[in-house]
């Protein structure tokens, strides 16, 4: 089966040109040309990724992005923005995007993006379904949840990803780079900063003081490691 694309743009030549590239890919697409017309056709179907463009009338991508995050609609995320801008860019991914591209883009870099993100968004799905422990922390993969103290944590699809590859190289000191590498699936361009925003939220929600982490520590010049609490 053909896996599902949302196509949501109001310019319609930029609709066009990746609705003929993306099913020329292989894929099925489905097109939504505002913010409204994206959360109902998101809510009503199994989409398995959504291009979301950042720059729609009336309700903007941000809006949406944040609207299916709150509601409990995990599916991929790739936006599209025309601002070049470090603020645009880290804002998307706090509210549940998984990644980004910049316009102009050519419908190659568009189609390699969204293969990277379901090609790791399926490593998930099928990686074992095995709890993994780490002091009081427990991370159910098949969940897609991890418990703390018997709390239950949610994550948007990205931050699991990423305490999921955490969780599965305990003890280890793994660099920015790797993290970009092993959990968005390619280079950043050096672009670690989308690292430590990640890294920030999964704090807010596992550590009991983030000022001074249990868990997720951070190793000066080299990158993270999630370790068993000492205390």
């Amino acid at each position: 089966m053909k896996q599902n694309i949302l196509i949501v743009d109001d310019e319609k030549s930029i609709v066009t040109l990746l609705n003929f590239n993306i099913e020329k890919a292989g894929f099925q697409t489905d097109v939504a040309y505002d913010g409204a017309e994206a959360i109902k056709k998101a809510e009503a179907n199994d989409y398995d990724l959504i291009i979301l463009d950042l720059m729609l009338p009336e309700m903007d991508g941000m809006e949406v992005c944040k609207y299916l995050r709150n509601n409990k609609i995990d599916t991929p995320i790739l936006m599209l923005t025309a601002k070049d801008e470090e603020f645009d860019k880290v804002l998307g991914l706090e509210l549940g995007a998984d990644d980004y591209l910049t316009k102009p883009f050519s419908p190659k870099e568009v189609i390699a993006r969204m293969k990277a993100i379901l090609r790791r968004s399926n490593k998930v799905s099928k990686s074992t379904y095995s709890s993994l422990k780490i002091g009081e922390l427990i991370v159910y993969p098949e969940r897609y949840e991890a418990e703390i103290a018997d709390r239950v944590i949610t994550f948007t699809r990205k931050e699991f990803e990423l305490l999921h590859y955490l969780a599965n190289n305990k003890g280890k000191v793994i660099s920015r780079d790797q993290l970009l590498s092993g959990v968005w699936d390619y280079d950043f361009v050096g672009d670690t900063r989308i690292v430590d925003v990640h890294v920030s939220h999964l704090r807010d929600k596992i550590e009991p003081d983030t000022k001074k982490p249990k868990y997720i520590k951070t190793v000066r010049g080299l990158g993270y490691k999630l370790e068993e609490p000492t205390t």
